[in-house]
């Protein structure tokens, strides 16, 4: 049995190919873990927003609902938090907005810095 060869003008052809399809690739993979890890953060965030607000809405303490908000945002640098509440007046509702500037870097595409925004809002009960 005889084998067949290729061409020599293919030789390279599958290199240029891989050339071309890995960045796309690599980006695409590195996207999809960035957006997870994004994703994560928002819901981490919501989270905190709905326990600083309960805590906020019960007891009229913002410093208790900024330290429940800062317990309860597992993973988030607690530093970086920001906490803002209107004001709690019995049987209205009260809003506490938790803000996070979240950062984000992927190869060949860049590298920003944008502020996530979560609301909780309850009845004063307090």
């Amino acid at each position: 049995m005889r084998r067949q060869r290729r061409p020599s003008d293919e030789r390279g052809a599958s290199m240029v190919e891989a050339a071309i399809v890995l960045p796309i690739l690599v980006l695409l993979i590195f996207g999809v873990v960035e957006f997870g890890l994004a994703f994560n953060a928002k819901v981490t965030l919501t989270h905190a927003a709905r326990e600083g607000v309960r805590e906020y809405a019960l007891n009229n303490d913002l410093g208790a609902a900024t330290d429940k908000v800062k317990f309860a945002a597992d993973g988030l640098d607690p530093a970086l938090l920001g906490v803002s509440a209107t004001a709690c007046v019995d049987g209205d509702q009260t809003e506490l907005t938790v803000q996070y500037p979240y950062s984000y870097d992927i190869p060949f595409w860049g590298s920003s810095t944008f502020t996530m925004e979560s609301k909780g809002v309850m009845r004063c009960s307090g």
